[in-house]
């Protein structure tokens, strides 16, 4: 059977090989998904080992999304743009083609699992890391209104706003970057992209961003979820953690491995009852 998996540190606590076995269930896939730990030092010769095992790709997660990058002999524009990969399909002997799937399941969980429209609305995207990366080009060709970026670092999200300048202005978004506390507001859909919530550092942003019923998500999921989810509760959001965005990036990173798009929706109600 065809090997897959998902690397990183720490991983063992990746729900995406029950996801993909899944995935693989209902759509008659004969694969193997399995996780692999490697050192923070090693993430080349555990890519290298992996493949040279007959490995036929790999999902990346932290802290090595950055790396993975160079590695690629074809990125997917969003990947170019985000210069950070999660899902790296080996195509052949040496070619690698490289992904990023978070943007896209994250759009696909805000407007398919929870219902809200993103054109026309304004975003507030809290960082401007990898996982911050990875989604602001699907958000941008969504078609919001607006997105602001804040962070502790601005020139770190202003960076990221320039290298998606020419994006947003082709989709008609108006694009910032402002520092934690002048972030403004109020946003219809507000994003943490920070692990703010794992770290009990507290809520980056003031209150004032958050619009009466807007959709707050955690890209966190489980425990590191709840202090954002409770923030967002106690002002008058709706709190959303991000599992239905793992569900739906793995379902287009099985895309990309398979050619064949599984039942997200389906997979999240199971993992959802799984873990209640």
């Amino acid at each position: 059977m065809d090997q897959y998996c998902v690397l990183g540190n720490p991983v063992e606590h990746s729900k995406s090989p029950w996801i993909h076995a899944r995935f693989a269930q209902l759509t008659g896939q004969d694969i193997v998904y399995g996780k692999k730990l490697i050192a923070l030092d090693g993430f080349v010769a555990g890519i290298n080992a992996f493949r040279s095992a007959g490995g036929k790709g790999c999902n990346i997660t932290v802290p090595f999304k950055f790396e993975a990058a160079p590695l690629a002999t074809t990125l997917t524009d969003r990947a170019r743009l985000a210069q950070a990969c999660n899902t790296l399909r080996f195509d052949g002997a040496s070619a690698i083609h490289a992904d990023n799937t978070d943007g896209l399941g994250l759009v696909d969980d805000i407007q398919g699992n929870a219902g809200v429209a993103i054109a026309g609305r304004d975003v507030l995207l809290i960082g401007a890391g990898g996982a911050a990366a990875g989604v602001l080009g699907p958000l941008v060709e969504a078609g919001p209104r607006r997105i602001v970026l804040t962070n502790r670092t601005v020139g770190k999200a202003q960076a990221l706003v320039d290298r998606h300048a020419a994006l947003a202005r082709e989709h008609g978004v108006e694009l910032a970057a402002v520092a934690l506390r002048a972030a403004g507001g109020p946003f219809d859909i507000v994003v943490n992209a920070t692990a703010s919530s794992l770290s009990g550092s507290g809520i980056p942003v003031p209150d004032s961003v958050l619009k009466p019923g807007a959709l707050a998500v955690d890209m966190m999921y489980g425990p590191a979820a709840d202090g954002f989810m409770a923030w967002a509760k106690a002002h008058g959001a709706v709190p959303r953690d991000g599992l239905g965005m793992l569900v739906e990036q793995a379902a287009e990173a099985f895309l990309v491995f398979r050619g064949v798009r599984p039942p997200s929706a389906q997979v999240l109600a199971e993992l959802r009852a799984s873990l209640a």
